[in-house]
């Protein structure tokens, strides 16, 4: 018996993008044939004990050489859009277009292909994390030449792939690229420059975005008539003590750092967020750092961030609980400068990974909160999924029931919000390589068999579930949304 059966996830629109997604290094495999270039999760991957078991990205599912097999995954689903990410070094293996890679191109060129034939809508990120080693040894994010850098890869790709390709992303998750890179070194490449190199890079991420996206409205919208974005990830948060006002600035000042630190200058002002900037520079006051040597400003010579998203991007997974600490001692720290401990309630179940609480109600707060602050913008929830551990659980009930009332609370978002959301994309396609967690992790609406030469892929009950809603929302696939 389905259990979406009798599930109210009605409200949708008729041109709703019914999506899931991927990211190149995380499925492709392939990672050193056909010309392409080492990237910063290859380094980071083979340096030991980085990763969980030693687990790399070296074959992955192996999607370069087996994308007619992810593309039967995607037919089954019944996708309207797929979202993937295209490997930067594949396609310049020194991250210049000094040096183009034809088998790269060639490959992403029938992917598109593919997909175009079977009307489904691409959605491509240029980079989800994996930035060419050659650019991180000439300084990588923090270097601001980056951002020129960037800007002419984007325009390759909007050159070589925009004639089919209507729905870009630069970067995926800066927030995560600028925290989990360079200030705790979780993930590639590993650095561990607290409360420093974490305002620079998402500054240069920012930088690299907005030049790319002028490019393409300078260059490439009026042939191509697309849409250029930037995908942002944000938990939801609320105070610990609703009647602490502490608590409250807290959790304000946790969505500042979070979801703002990147918003705020793309949707709103145009620059950080105020309490942002001023709690920083407070902090550097008391650590013996002068004014704006922490957290950059935007220079009146380059294009400006504001108004670069032609839609919001959102990845969400999660909510949290939120209580002050900024009277705690100061620390040269992203944690020290926020100064408040995030906590999950202990009613909220928790998938898979331990930070990983299930809060379906969190999303639609969050769509609603994205509505008030950011000029109710249109609304792609990019990623968004539920992962387990262990056993393989091809009857994933506890997911299936997961997807029932996340998208129940998307439509509500919808009908009683009135908030624009134009699509959702599952998080992912296919069980992967989960960054720094390796294959112990699955997300996929699709269980690989990594243990097997042939990668078998294998549907999971949600998968069959989550065709089952698309197929009763879209008598008729549309590509003009």
């Amino acid at each position: 018996m389905a259990l979406f059966k009798n599930a109210s996830v009605e409200g949708f629109p008729s041109d709703f993008a019914w999506g899931a997604a991927t990211a190149a290094y995380q499925i492709e495999g392939g990672w050193d044939v056909d010309g392409k270039g080492p990237s910063i999760w290859d380094t980071f991957c083979h340096s030991k004990g980085r990763v969980f078991e030693d687990h790399t990205g070296d074959v992955a599912c192996n999607s370069y050489h087996l994308w007619d097999e992810d593309l039967k995954c995607i037919q089954q689903l019944g996708l309207t859009h797929y979202r993937l990410s295209f490997s930067w070094s594949r396609l310049l293996p020194d991250g210049t277009t000094r040096l183009v890679n034809p088998q790269g191109v060639a490959y992403y060129n029938k992917v598109i292909d593919d997909l175009i034939a079977n009307a489904i809508m691409p959605m491509v990120t240029l980079n989800h994390l994996d930035l060419p080693q050659a650019l991180q040894d000439c300084g990588g994010w923090k270097s601001p030449e980056i951002a020129d850098v960037f800007d002419s890869y984007a325009q390759f790709c909007f050159k070589t792939f925009g004639d089919r390709v209507k729905l870009w992303i630069t970067v995926n998750e800066p927030y995560v690229c600028a925290k989990f890179g360079y200030e705790n070194g979780l993930f590639a490449p590993g650095l561990k420059e607290p409360g420093t190199s974490i305002y620079l890079v998402g500054h240069n991420l920012l930088r690299a975005h907005a030049r790319a996206w002028h490019s393409y409205n300078a260059h490439f919208r009026c042939l191509q008539g697309g849409k250029v974005s930037i995908a942002l990830n944000s938990d939801w948060v609320e105070p610990l003590n609703p009647c602490s006002p502490e608590d409250v600035a807290a959790s304000q000042r946790y969505m500042d750092f979070n979801l703002g630190w990147f918003a705020c200058p793309v949707f709103g002002t145009g620059d950080y967020p105020e309490y942002m900037r001023s709690r920083i520079e407070a902090q550097s006051h008391k650590l013996g750092y002068t004014e704006g040597q922490r957290l950059p400003t935007f220079s009146e010579d380059e294009p400006k961030p504001l108004g670069t998203a032609d839609f919001f991007a959102l990845n969400y997974y999660t909510s949290r609980k939120v209580k002050d600490t900024s009277s705690h001692p100061s620390e040269l720290s992203f944690a020290g400068d926020q100064g408040v401990e995030a906590i999950i309630d202990p009613s909220w179940p928790v998938c898979g990974v331990s930070w990983l609480a299930v809060v379906p109600e969190g999303l639609r707060n969050l769509l609603k909160y994205i509505k008030e602050t950011c000029n109710n913008p249109a609304i792609y929830v990019t990623e968004n999924g539920f992962s387990q551990i262990g056993p393989v659980k091809f009857e994933d009930i506890d997911r299936c029931q997961f997807y029932q009332d996340t998208l129940q609370q998307v439509s509500k978002a919808i009908t009683d919000d009135r908030v624009n959301v134009r699509g959702y994309f599952a998080w992912s396609l296919l069980d992967n390589f989960e960054w720094s967690d390796g294959f112990s992790v699955r997300f996929g609406l699709f269980h690989v068999d990594f243990s097997s030469a042939e990668l078998k892929r294998t549907m999971y009950r949600s998968a069959r579930e989550y065709a089952a809603v698309i197929k009763r929302h879209c008598t008729h696939t549309k590509l003009d949304n």
